[in-house]
């Protein structure tokens, strides 16, 4: 039993976002952009941004999406300012949609497919308040369609346990750092947290939404 305890340890190490975070690097944030016309604006948080991102951006109708910070009080935090968890901010995602395209149930339902919405404030091996499941909405009609979407999957049974996702009016979104953007296509060859925790998600999210997927990631 101790042994597989170390060995479990080991691993929570390794693989923590936090500690491959990459500490040091230039801590120059990207840019926000500003919708463009006809553009609609979601928010999620759903552990490591780094898999949220590249699962969201696969969809057929989304255009951009931008890692960042949301949840919190704290104004322009940086990567190692939220890993300490003092902040109150969850790792987010802020997606660029076309709603021409793809509706915002859409949006929620690969949201709550591309992790797992029922382990509080933990998504596998990453753990902390930074990586809860939190769903941001902008309107009553956004909190309305998150709520009934949770109900839905919970009746469904999708899971084996109820969801836990926070679901929080929007208020701020900080962009994190140039060098988290788009990092899972950027480093899926020389990262092994990618292919190991990252990955997975994506792949299940692809599987549960295929028919909303972008022609190349079906």
């Amino acid at each position: 039993m101790m042994k597989k305890i170390i060995i479990y340890l080991c691993l929570v190490l390794v693989f923590s976002s936090c500690a491959d975070g990459q500490p040091g690097q230039n801590n120059q944030f990207a840019t926000l952009p500003k919708p463009a016309a006809g553009e609609a604006v979601a928010t999620f948080g759903g552990g490591c941004f780094w898999a949220m991102s590249e699962a969201l951006l696969e969809l057929r109708g989304v255009n951009r999406v931008i890692s960042g910070y949301a949840g919190g009080h704290t104004k322009n935090p940086t990567y190692e300012d939220v890993c300490t968890r003092n902040t109150g901010h969850a790792e987010t995602v802020q997606v660029y949609y076309d709603p021409k395209l793809i509706s915002y149930t859409t949006l929620v339902d690969a949201f709550f497919y591309a992790h797992d919405p029922t382990t509080l404030n933990r998504q596998g091996p990453d753990e902390g308040t930074d990586y809860r499941s939190i769903a941001f909405y902008r309107t009553p009609q956004e909190k309305q369609i998150l709520e009934q979407e949770i109900a839905k999957i919970n009746l469904s049974k999708h899971y084996p346990a109820k969801i836990v996702t926070q679901v929080a009016p929007f208020s701020a979104f900080y962009p994190a750092e140039k060098y988290h953007q788009g990092y899972y296509r950027l480093h899926l060859d020389d990262n092994a947290y990618l292919t190991s925790v990252s990955m997975p998600k994506i792949m299940k999210m692809r599987k549960a939404m295929k028919a909303q997927l972008k022609p190349e990631f079906k």
